[in-house]
């Protein structure tokens, strides 16, 4: 295999520098830097969102670096109408997307969720509705999921369910609604989520579900708000601010909730009985097959 000389390279640009900066990326762009011996080498780092921490990190490998914000820091663009929704328990939110489904909404709609199970949970709900829907996440092919993106372009497409697999790097010119299903996991996410919308000078809009569980965390998506120049009831303003450790845990590990489903309760605990009930029993058949003697044949 042949490597590519980036001795020459006068120009390096990391889009999206804020997630390329994180642990998962970091060892890869250290490699690529190191390739890019040349003294007359520029560095320009492109994101939404750039927390203090990679700003002090961009420093070490940036001379007199320059920064250059496009409207607020930390802040969505103006043209997004943002909005948060108290649903109470998880399965309010089932409740308010179908009221917002019978009132009418208008399409392209992208719905983000905490995980891949919650993504294939929500669609197989929302595909009896009458809408065009349909999932992506890291899970499906790449044709499958070019398909899909193809489709929402297209409009054939009305909703799109996904994972934050969808919040960067992929440009939707005519989303008008984003819906955050689950309540997203930083400030950082939430704007890059609700980005997919408002994009281009077009207006969009922003509804943000919200639970009792997350109630604690609300405080850093209204400081958002406020900054995107949104109007903000005055008990929310007097939230009180989450801890950077309760951020931290947050980001780690988002809160657990509740599977998406229309099925009581005491029917999905009978199902999961009876399915444990089974794989035991399989597993029971199998030890006893290998274990059994096995008799000697001779020709």
């Amino acid at each position: 295999n042949s490597e590519a000389d980036l001795t020459h390279v006068r120009n390096l640009v990391l889009d999206e520098a804020d997630s390329l900066m994180e642990k998962g990326f970091l060892e890869q762009v250290d490699e690529i830097l190191a390739a890019c011996s040349s003294p007359n080498l520029q560095i320009s780092l492109f994101s939404a969102t750039m927390p203090s921490s990679v700003e002090e990190m961009a420093k070490t490998i940036m001379k007199d670096p320059i920064r250059i914000i496009v409207g607020s820091k930390n802040a969505a663009t103006e043209t997004i109408e943002q909005k948060l929704v108290y649903v109470g328990q998880e399965e309010g939110k089932l409740l308010e997307i179908r009221r917002m489904i019978l009132a009418g909404f208008k399409p392209p709609c992208l719905i983000f969720v905490q995980s891949i199970d919650r993504a294939k949970e929500l669609f197989h709900e929302l595909v009896f509705e009458s809408i065009n829907v349909d999932v992506i996440h890291s899970e499906r092919t790449q044709t499958q999921r070019n398909r899909i993106v193809q489709k929402f372009r297209s409009g054939d497409l009305w909703v799109l369910i996904c994972t934050e697999l969808m919040a960067r790097g992929i440009d939707f010119k005519g989303v008008n609604m984003v819906i955050n299903y689950d309540f997203p996991q930083s400030a950082q996410s939430y704007i890059h989520r609700i980005g997919r919308t408002g994009r281009a000078g077009r207006e969009g809009k922003a509804i943000t579900f919200f639970t009792k569980e997350d109630a604690p965390h609300l405080k850093t998506i209204v400081n958002v708000m406020r900054e995107s120049g949104c109007e903000i009831p005055e008990w929310m303003l007097q939230l009180k601010k989450p801890t950077q450790d309760d951020k931290k845990k947050l980001k780690k590990k988002p809160v657990e909730r509740n599977a998406i489903t229309t099925v009581p309760k005491y029917d999905l605990k009978r199902r999961n009985h009876k399915k444990q009930i089974i794989e035991q029993s399989k597993a029971k058949k199998l030890r006893q097959q290998q274990t059994a003697p096995t008799e000697d044949s001779t020709s």
